[in-house]
């Protein structure tokens, strides 16, 4: 959580170099789009944590914090966002199409998008015996997508070891889920289905881990899929320079006064004896870990102008 957050900051501070007076998406050394997850990293690791290199997860366009917990190369994916050749795909994806292949990581700018690949990851493991299974995130506004009722029908149809996981941040860019969506929580939906829909409240990384344990062993043991609906909390815009006059007010203090990292630290604090130099132990790791990928991100050649005609196609 830590390495997500202090991640998403660096690059939150390289990105808006250019940007300013005016902000201008194009300028400065990470042009185009930003969307942070920082307040969702709970979401990330909880889940994660039951994974192994061989599991396939999915993600969304604010992908940063599930690829981390995944175990993304963290220099590689820095470089990608900064469109170096050194990056995951050499610098051709940027930061909503990350790819790593050795950890069977991927993630989309289209809503849902990640879905059918993972019920396909599943199906596939299914078809050949192989152990592993299949994990899609997705926000809550895309559970009002096709593609999610189309998944989790096949998915439970065949009995395939995928887990859905809704990241219920309250808000599909500017649209509230209380004038989006017609039931309260999305894990209502899973019944339909005919599979266990868990609804996790308070962005608890040891409650969602505990659900999650549940889900992904029964998804290993062939009892087919789950889905996991998180509430959780967005402490930025829907992209960087969202000016977010959606927000009632006072609403991101609300949301920041419950930051899930000191909220677990202090949670470790009094039930495991959890210590400041434990903490600042964990921090300086994560930052250490972060100053790296940057560096090297910075350090590293953008690809010749002509190398955008490669691998365009197969």
């Amino acid at each position: 959580m830590l390495v997500s957050r202090y991640f998403e900051e660096t690059i939150e501070t390289i990105y808006l170099e250019g940007k300013k007076p005016v902000f201008n998406m194009a300028k400065g050394p990470i042009p185009g789009e930003m969307h942070l997850s920082n307040g969702q990293e709970p979401c990330a690791v909880g889940v994660c944590a039951h994974l192994t290199p061989e599991d396939v997860v999915t993600s969304t366009h604010r992908p940063h914090h599930v690829a981390i917990a995944k175990g993304v190369n963290l220099k590689k994916m820095a470089a990608e966002i900064f469109g170096k050749k050194t990056g995951l795909s050499g610098g051709r994806g940027g930061h909503m199409h990350i790819f790593d292949p050795d950890v069977n990581f991927s993630c989309s700018g289209i809503i849902a998008q990640g879905m059918g690949p993972a019920v396909g990851a599943a199906l596939s493991r299914k078809m050949q015996g192989k152990e592993g299974v299949a994990v899609s995130y997705i926000g809550e506004g895309a559970a009002n997508q096709g593609a999610f009722h189309e998944a989790l029908n096949l998915a439970a149809l065949w009995k395939l070891p995928v887990i859905f996981v809704v990241e219920d941040n309250a808000w599909g860019i500017s649209v509230s889920k209380a004038t989006s969506t017609a039931v309260p929580n999305n894990a209502m939906r899973a019944q339909a289905y005919g599979m266990p829909g868990y609804l996790v409240p308070g962005n608890d990384p040891i409650a969602i881990f505990s659900a999650a344990g549940e889900a992904i062993a029964r998804a290993r043991n062939g009892g087919g899929p789950s889905l996991i609906d998180i509430e959780t909390d967005r402490l930025a815009g829907h992209f960087m320079g969202d000016a977010e006059g959606y927000r009632p007010k006072g609403e991101l203090d609300t949301l920041r006064a419950r930051d899930p990292i000191p909220a677990l630290a202090r949670r470790l604090e009094s039930e495991d004896g959890f210590t400041d130099a434990d903490n600042a132990a964990i921090v300086a790791r994560a930052r250490s870990a972060v100053d790296d990928a940057i560096k090297f991100a910075r350090e590293s050649d953008y690809p010749a102008p002509e190398e955008a005609l490669e691998k365009v196609f197969a």
